[in-house]
């Protein structure tokens, strides 16, 4: 972390561009998906309750830190118990992480070293997110989800890479078939430029993970 730099609990919407830039962004995600979703029918498995995307922690863009923040506060104004509960949840994985994490703990971000991020999530895999509900199965802050939890179960491709499908859906689908359902998210990078209007670039500032947002 850069000498004076702020922890990922000091971010703030700033200027009003990124937000606008991230609404955006959320309803290009939702078109595409629902797009591929319509295409693949009874080959995509998601539905309420299937937790495949919601076990093991995964790195965050600051954009998805400030937006499932946003979400947890407007969850705490109508129902301060529900909301407690995910803080207390985020605070133990918090705590939890702090041996080995591969970055600045106490800033909650991740280091550019793969070797060490790949030895963490694998250390770590059996760890529920945070904002996920443990009676019902369903994410708590479903409206202000990550990125990475709007693509997860289609076939996607990022920056012209292909990346299969979740193991639970497509299950004896033909290639042809998968193909016809792939998409690119976010193709036309409002992502990137919500994040540098934020005044973040890629790097040691760039990543977190949705315990260190949801975390007091």
């Amino acid at each position: 972390m850069k000498h004076g730099q702020p922890s990922v609990g000091d971010s703030q919407w700033a200027p009003t561009s990124a937000a606008a830039l991230d609404r955006r962004l959320l309803e290009s995600l939702e078109r595409d998906f629902g797009e591929s979703a319509r295409r693949a029918g009874p080959w995509l498995a998601c539905r309420p309750g299937c937790t495949e995307c919601c076990i093991g922690p995964f790195p965050i863009t600051r954009l998805d830190a400030l937006r499932l923040r946003e979400g947890l506060a407007a969850l705490a104004a109508r129902e301060p118990a529900r909301a407690a509960a995910i803080v207390a949840r985020a605070e133990r994985a918090v705590h939890d992480f702090e041996d080995g994490f591969p970055g600045d703990h106490a800033a909650g971000l991740l280091a550019d070293d793969e070797a060490a991020l790949d030895g963490f999530f694998e250390r770590h895999r059996a760890r529920p997110c945070p904002a996920l509900d443990p009676a019902s199965g369903r994410c708590e802050l479903y409206e202000a989800r990550p990125v990475s939890c709007r693509t997860y179960g289609p076939p996607v491709s990022f920056a012209g890479e292909p990346a299969p499908p979740c193991r639970l859906c497509f299950v004896g689908a033909d290639s042809e078939t998968i193909e016809r359902c792939r998409f690119e998210p976010d193709p036309a990078g409002l992502e990137q430029r919500a994040l540098a209007e934020l005044g973040f670039t890629a790097g040691e500032d760039w990543e977190t993970l949705i315990a260190f947002a949801l975390a007091r």
